[in-house]
C-alpha cells in the first residue's frame, strides 16, 4: 500500500486512544477552540454518543493504514452536521481533502452543515473546497463559529 493512500473505515475501540491524543494536541486545541475532555469523559462520549448512537456515522481516517483522524456526522435538531479531527502530522498534506471527499460519498444527507471556529481558516477552506457555503455564524461559548452548508 502506498504510504499516502487515504481511506476510511469504521471506528474501532482501539482508535479511541489515538483520537484522545489528537484531541489533546495543544495546537489543535488552539485552532479549533475545542476544550479537550478528560479520558473518562472522552471515552464515554465516544462509546455512548457516537458509537452507541445508530444515527451517528463515524469513520476513522487512515493514511497508509495508520489512523490519521476521524470524520463523523450527527443530527442536531433538524440539521445534520459533519465534524472531523485530524492528527497534526497529517495537516497540510491533502489528507483532510481526500478524506472529506470520501466521507461525502457515503454521507449523502443534504443539506449537511458544519460549524468550524471562525479563525480556523484551514478548516473553513477545506469545507468550502468541497462545496460548503457560508450561511452565517453561531455563538458557542462566547466564540464565533462559521455556519456552512452543503446543499
Amino acid at each position: 500500500m502506498d504510504d499516502d493512500t487515504v481511506g476510511l473505515r469504521d471506528v474501532v475501540e482501539a482508535d479511541l486512544d489515538v483520537f484522545f491524543a489528537f484531541e489533546h494536541d495543544a495546537e489543535a486545541v488552539r485552532r479549533s477552540r475545542f476544550v479537550p475532555r478528560p479520558r473518562e469523559r472522552f471515552v464515554r462520549h465516544w462509546k455512548e454518543r457516537i458509537l452507541g448512537d445508530p444515527e451517528c456515522y463515524a469513520q476513522a481516517v487512515t493514511v497508509g493504514g495508520a489512523v490519521a483522524g476521524n470524520f463523523g456526522s450527527w443530527w442536531n435538531g433538524d440539521r445534520r452536521f459533519v465534524g472531523y479531527w485530524l492528527g497534526r502530522a497529517y495537516w497540510g498534506r491533502g489528507v483532510g481533502s481526500r478524506a472529506l471527499g470520501l466521507f461525502l460519498e457515503c454521507e449523502t444527507t443534504r443539506p449537511l452543515y458544519a460549524d468550524p471556529f471562525k479563525d480556523n481558516t484551514a478548516s473553513v477552506r477545506l469545507l468550502e473546497k468541497h462545496g460548503f457555503r457560508r450561511t452565517g455564524t453561531l455563538p458557542h461559548d462566547e466564540d464565533g463559529y462559521v455556519l456552512l452548508v452543503l446543499q
